[in-house]
């Protein structure tokens, strides 16, 4: 049995890049794709600062916090899939009208390390609007990155 490709719906070609191409996250809005292998935050920042992609596209996630949430109603999700999602995050999605799906819920998101929360969950634990999301998320990355910077040398 053959698949059809015009029975796909761009939800589905999300999860299914998401998978083949071991991404991190794959947007799809018809002939209109980005996929990125980039982690944390950063390829929501890249697609938003470079407009890679238009509203109403469906998303497949490994890991959504509440900062990712945030990003993805700035963007204009319509639909998102993630591997795992926080209840903060969730919470948020539902919010802004975004459809959600997920494997698995979880209280919170850890750090890469697992020796404590997120620091982009942890910016945005208190704020309830995308906007502020945005300039909290902009700065723990700023203050990341110096830091990162600062143990190389």
């Amino acid at each position: 049995m053959g698949t059809n490709m015009e029975m796909e719906t761009d939800l589905q070609r999300a999860c299914r890049m998401l998978t083949e191409h071991k991404a991190t996250c794959a947007f799809v809005l018809g002939e209109l794709v980005y996929i990125s292998k980039e982690r944390g935050v950063q390829p929501l920042l890249v697609c938003y600062d470079e407009k890679k992609m238009s509203a109403g596209f469906s998303a497949a996630d490994k890991v959504v916090g509440k900062a990712a949430a945030f990003l993805y109603v700035l963007l204009g999700a319509k639909e998102l899939y993630a591997d795992v999602v926080s209840r903060p995050a969730l919470a948020v999605l539902e919010q802004y009208g975004i459809k959600v799906s997920y494997g698995e819920l979880t209280d919170a998101i850890r750090n890469r390390t697992n020796t404590g929360f997120c620091p982009m969950e942890t910016a945005v634990l208190a704020i309830d609007k995308p906007s502020e999301a945005l300039a909290a998320i902009r700065k723990t990355r700023a203050a990341l990155q110096k830091d990162s910077l600062m143990k190389e040398n």
